[in-house]
């Protein structure tokens, strides 16, 4: 080779080791994910989180059974993968701490205690599928029982509007955007899987009435928080709105997907444009530093991971189920903002361990997320601490106090999200959610996907990988290749 042509070549060679790096620099190791996985199983004890933590590992470990990729549904039976093992387990825990307080009738799978009627339902998708793949047949659970009797309470024991959306609380008729995320995808998927299309179409009669009572035309299409009941809410609560959109995309996926894609067109048509209507209306409030505010329409609030992160996922998961690529860039500004490495200053202050948390007492609806307090008994009348002990559990866990990698921005050393809301109380900051880790793996799991299939929408350089920055510093070395 002569010495020119060696030269080009090494200058191509530098370029690609520069996309590369660039590109690596803005996703997490597989080293970093494991341990925000292993934070989110130490910290989901509440049902809510619990359940989010299952939907989160089925993207992340066994995407072919996800909602929200391009698998037919019902998924296959035969052998169950091993990665689904874990969520499993999850289901497990759950069903087998029900069992002990041997209740007959409808019951939700966690005791709401009064409270949240719509978040046990989140741990759903996990209890079909555990049936699904005969996961009974080795450990003797009736998880069809159970989610027989999960359904049940929904439909007849939890109070509804007049026109028949199913209140998030049990005491009063109250709505929640949160709702969306924990209830509409089990009804579909329950439905999908036992070939009943009318729980399909609850499901989606269900988004459709909570967007009637919860956007807000004047602020562009945002969600309030509550409405109805006492102590609502009707500031455009970030994490809500991405609750919100992400639960109307599994919804969306699982009709995709499903025997009744050709029958329900028009719902996932509604649904899309719903979705869609979301995005047009928070993504103008995104800050210059990539992330919104605890409300995204006042700037008075703080800045808010954990919200940022899961409405970016639900932008990613837009573009792959209908082809909209709007908000793709501020999605990767929000992505790379936080999976960026710590800048020194930041760095040098990065405790070796994570803060402690806020505290959080029992606080009251106004501020309380959509959960019961975290002592709330379990069917059996005791602590819910034996089944979020086991649903919680990780074999091989990275530790929580040993640094994972160099320093990043919106992480601890030991991977917690951070700044972000206090899970119990949605008005203040926080410093340990688990519902925020979920949102940092269906985020990583949602770009992988899109990455993987061509990154839909985005222009070339992120294609390559590595954003403008790394596009700059490869058009530099190829301008001087060709210059040879």
């Amino acid at each position: 080779m002569k010495a020119s042509g060696l030269r080009s070549w090494n200058l191509l060679l530098a370029a690609g080791i520069l996309l590369a790096s660039a590109a690596r620099a803005q996703t997490l190791t597989d080293d970093q994910l494991d341990a925000v996985k292993a934070r989110l199983a130490e910290g989901a004890t509440h049902s809510w989180e619990i359940g989010t933590r299952a939907e989160a590992l089925i993207e992340a470990d066994t995407p072919t059974y996800s909602v929200l990729n391009n698998t037919s549904l019902p998924p296959p039976k035969g052998q169950t993968p091993s990665s689904l093992d874990e969520v499993i387990s999850i289901a497990r825990s759950i069903v087998q701490a029900r069992a002990k307080a041997d209740v007959q009738g409808p019951q939700p799978f966690m005791d709401v205690n009064g409270g949240a009627a719509g978040d046990p339902p989140s741990i759903g998708v996990a209890v079909l599928l555990a049936n699904w793949t005969n996961a009974g047949a080795q450990d003797g659970q009736n998880y069809a029982g159970a989610a027989q009797d999960q359904l049940e309470y929904l439909l007849t024991q939890v109070p509804k509007t007049s026109d028949g959306a199913i209140s998030h609380r049990q005491e009063q008729v109250q709505l929640w955007s949160d709702f969306v995320y924990m209830v509409p995808p089990f009804l579909a998927y329950y439905g999908v899987l036992t070939q009943n299309q009318s729980l399909v179409q609850e499901a989606y009669d269900q988004c459709r009435l909570y967007r009637q009572y919860l956007v807000d035309d004047d602020a562009g299409g945002m969600w309030k928080h509550i409405v109805m009941g006492q102590n609502t809410d009707s500031g455009h609560w970030s994490t809500g709105n991405g609750w919100a959109a992400a639960g109307m995309l599994r919804v969306l996926g699982t009709i995709q997907h499903s025997q009744y894609a050709k029958q329900m067109k028009n719902q996932a048509k509604d649904l899309t444009n719903w979705v869609s209507e979301i995005h047009g209306g928070i993504y103008p409030h995104l800050r210059t530093n990539g992330l919104f505010g605890n409300y995204a329409d006042d700037s008075s609030t703080f800045d808010d991971a954990s919200g940022t992160a899961i409405l970016a996922s639900t932008v990613y998961r837009l573009a792959l189920l209908a082809g909209i690529h709007t908000h793709l860039p501020q999605a990767e500004q929000s992505r790379k903002a936080l999976f960026a490495p710590a800048s020194s200053s930041s760095s040098s202050s990065q405790s070796s361990t994570s803060p402690s948390p806020s505290p959080s007492p029992s606080p009251s609806p106004s501020l309380s997320s959509s959960s019961t307090t975290s002592s709330a008994p379990s069917p059996s009348g005791s602590s819910n601490s034996t089944a979020t002990t086991a649903a919680s559990s990780s074999s091989a866990s990275p530790s929580a106090t040993a640094p994972v990698g160099p320093a990043m921005q919106h992480f601890t050393s030991d991977m917690w999200l951070t700044p972000v809301v206090n899970p119990n109380s949605f008005g203040n900051e926080g410093s340990k959610s688990p519902e925020a880790q979920a949102f940092v793996v269906e985020l990583s799991s949602a770009w992988r996907d899109w990455a993987a299939l061509g990154s839909p929408g985005a222009n070339a350089a992120v294609r390559i990988g590595g954003g403008k920055a790394a596009w700059a510093c490869a058009s530099v070395v190829l301008t001087v290749m060709f210059a040879v």
